[in-house]
């Protein structure tokens, strides 16, 4: 009856480990999740929005910039990510960092016909220091609570499913 026990609980470990680190090469998971003070930035209006606003929620994080080819390449896919029914309790931010104006991050997004989110700015670049970020695009998952719990560094394909079906673990 122990070793019943045991390999239920050995298998029940390795499917759990599974769902939680997909495999994606560039997707970091933080092992003691971090919080931040003051997480603000600029909406298209230059309001300030801050994440403690949208605590409850998971949040992802997207710092990108109009001249970074892999930030066009994930985009679409980011804008699909914010849309998707199955991820209800998920809120994207796309944040440009690359201190570029309004109507070209606007024209940026209309070229790529996205349709599901908005344009954000870390116009003073303050957050992008904060998170000590080291290019971009770079992507910042917050849980429930706003600890970030995982960044993605580089370009990732939201589409994918593996990673659809782990975030549906926080969401």
């Amino acid at each position: 009856m122990k070793f019943l026990i045991i390999f239920i609980f050995l298998i029940i470990t390795n499917l759990s480990y599974a769902i939680e680190k997909p495999n994606i090469k560039n997707l970091v998971l933080i092992n003691n999740s971090k919080t931040y003070e003051e997480v603000i930035f600029k909406d298209k209006n230059l309001k300030d929005v801050d994440l403690i606003d949208y605590r409850g929620k998971l949040l992802v994080l997207n710092f990108w910039a109009t001249w970074c080819a892999p930030c066009k390449e994930e985009m679409p896919s980011l804008d699909d990510l914010q849309s998707d029914t199955r991820l209800d309790n998920l809120k994207v931010f796309p944040i440009n960092i690359g201190q570029e104006s309004l109507s070209k991050s606007e024209i940026f997004f209309k070229e790529l016909a996205i349709r599901n989110l908005d344009v954000y700015f870390d116009e003073s670049v303050k957050l992008a220091k904060k998170f000590k970020l080291r290019g971009v695009p770079t992507t910042i998952l917050f849980d429930k609570e706003g600890n970030e719990f995982a960044r993605i560094i580089g370009t990732i394909d939201f589409n994918n499913e593996e990673f659809i079906n782990w975030l549906k673990i926080y969401n």
